[in-house]
């Protein structure tokens, strides 16, 4: 078991700090599932954990947490309100059910999932108003584009901490990273591996030369482009594996190769048609 802890990270635009690596568990089921797979990231190291109200494996998470028997104050949760709960009274409520259910006093990171319009908008007050009143340390937002984030920003002044998107060799993001970098949004990307689409010479090439997987290759491609990344997985050395990205560094030339691998082609959904 390693015994290296993983609180490498940046300084989000509030001052809190936000590990470089998280565990996500998107399809993690509820119960002994996640509660391992939760158990094991942090027995291995990882001090950030990203889960959603939509992922239906909140108490799971906390218990992962308890059981884990790290200090709550060293480790970074998130968790996000979901659509059916947009708007600023519904955001409260779910945000207090994710709080119980979580076993938290407080929240460290609280996004909200998607922009669906125009609820999006009250949903940023309301978390805006729950960091005021001290029950979240960061907030932010999940899926925004460029003129999402301008219209919370235009509305409350407030800039999101975070904006957590699909982000990944055939998604760069370029624009919204370059936009993030001038406001101070702190980017992150989810599926940072493509959901498992490895195989690509290019990818096995960078990651023959440095004695690593493709997958190591690309979390360190994102951390190098100051991206925060949360693999997602439930087995063991996989999560071992994926935390092992802090002891080499891609040169110029691999991180330019990688960048000309990007299509604009998504594997998830088109944030500016949310239909659910």
């Amino acid at each position: 078991m390693s015994t290296q802890v993983f609180t490498e990270g940046v300084k989000l635009n509030n001052g809190i700090h936000m590990p470089w690596l998280g565990l996500g568990v998107w399809k993690t089921k509820e119960g002994p599932e996640v509660i391992s797979a939760v158990r094991t990231a942090l027995e291995y190291g990882y001090r950030s954990i990203d889960t959603a109200a939509v992922y239906g494996n909140e108490e799971g998470v906390g218990q992962g947490l308890r059981d884990s028997g790290v200090p709550r104050d060293d480790i970074f949760v998130t968790t996000k309100v979901w659509n059916a709960d947009q708007g600023y009274e519904s955001t409260l409520k779910a945000f207090e059910a994710s709080r119980k259910r979580l076993g938290l006093d407080m929240i460290d990171l609280y996004l909200i999932h998607w922009a669906v319009t125009p609820s999006y908008r009250e949903t940023w007050k309301a978390l805006v108003h729950l960091q005021q009143e001290g029950y979240v340390r960061a907030i932010g937002v999940s899926n925004f584009q460029i003129h999402h984030l301008k219209q919370v920003i235009e509305d409350t002044g407030v800039v999101p901490a975070v904006n957590q998107v699909e982000l990944h060799p055939e998604l760069a993001q370029k624009e919204l990273l370059a936009y993030a970098r001038e406001t101070g949004v702190q980017m992150e990307a989810w599926s940072p591996l493509m959901q498992g689409k490895l195989d690509h010479p290019v990818l096995k090439e960078i990651a023959g030369k440095y004695g690593k997987s493709a997958a190591q290759v690309i979390l360190r491609w994102d951390i190098q482009n100051g991206v925060v990344v949360i693999p997602k997985s439930i087995t063991p050395h996989r999560i071992l594996e994926n935390a092992q990205i802090f002891d080499f560094a891609l040169s110029s030339e691999d991180m330019a190769q990688i960048d000309a691998l990007n299509l604009n082609k998504r594997i998830g959904p088109d944030p500016d048609n949310v239909t659910f």
